[in-house]
């Protein structure tokens, strides 16, 4: 199935924030679907990765300055505001969804965003504090009420040693799927009547009453992939391992412990939606 994305020009804001590494990632993730990228790096954004790499991942070129003598002769942060099916930025800090939410325009990110008519999804990425501060909670229902659309944050461990909480950027695969979801055609999401089976988490496979053996695995991105499919209309169910995150919306789960629970797990469902699917042929 031809993806969403195929032809699509997505313009890519990269925040500053060390989640910016995943801007790298992401950039792969959307060309692989067919987007045309276009990065803006803003400044703060150029401390944790540089135009170099933005610009040989996206295969185009890097904009960053606002007072480009070249770019703004035909008022260069129109045409790229009006040339984009749809705006990311990733990561959104706090300090931008601010800008944003007072319809600030002081760099060329500012600028683009304020003068944009395509719908615009931000992926936040900041501390846990900053994030439930009362201000950041003023920006996100301004910019909600205004029309902009959010993808996480999540919970995870921060930057900052030893400090967790919700804050951390979504997952590349999740923050591409939320973009197809953004972009799907109108009157129907892309993977409605569809159905989907995602394993994750670790398996605890017991050496007695006491011992087991176990992988280091969170879930978090099988848990993000499952959340994902949901949110484009597939019918989802997540074969979890022993995890301590919650379960996403949207999504059947079927708990399990060892590998061999996961796989009769996955044959039973899988068994189930094939004979759904006979039943429906027939």
């Amino acid at each position: 199935m031809e993806s969403t994305l195929a032809g699509k020009r997505i313009l890519l804001v990269v925040g500053g924030g060390i989640a910016a590494y995943k801007a790298l990632d992401l950039i792969r993730r959307l060309r692989e679907r067919g987007a045309a990228v276009t990065p803006i790096l803003t400044a703060a954004g150029a401390q944790f990765v540089t135009p170099l790499a933005v610009g040989a991942l996206s295969a185009t070129r890097v904009y960053d300055d606002l007072f480009s003598r070249d770019d703004e002769q035909d008022v260069g942060h129109i045409r790229l505001a009006r040339g984009a099916d749809l705006i990311l930025v990733a990561p959104a800090t706090a300090d931008r969804m601010a800008q944003m939410a007072a319809g600030l325009a002081g760099d060329l990110a500012g600028a683009v965003l304020l003068a944009a008519r395509c719908p615009i999804l931000l992926a936040p990425a900041m501390n846990p504090a900053m994030w439930t501060h009362p201000a950041t909670r003023r920006s996100l229902a301004l910019l909600e009420q205004d029309g902009v659309g959010f993808v996480g944050p999540e919970h995870g461990e921060m930057a900052e040693a030893g400090e967790s909480g919700l804050g951390r950027m979504s997952e590349p695969i999740a923050i591409v799927a939320a973009v197809e979801a953004r972009l799907a055609a109108p009157g129907g999401k892309p993977l409605s009547g569809r159905r989907a089976v995602v394993t994750s988490g670790p398996t605890h496979e017991p050496i007695d009453p006491v011992r087991y053996i176990a992988n280091r695995s969170s879930g978090r991105q099988g848990h993000a992939l499952a959340e994902a499919l949901a949110e484009l209309g597939a019918q989802v169910t997540l074969v979890s391992g022993p995890v301590s995150i919650p379960d996403p919306a949207g999504v059947h789960v079927v708990r399990v412990e060892t590998a061999l629970q996961m796989l009769a797990a996955v044959e039973a469902v899988s068994y189930t939606h094939l004979r759904a699917h006979e039943t429906k042929a027939n």
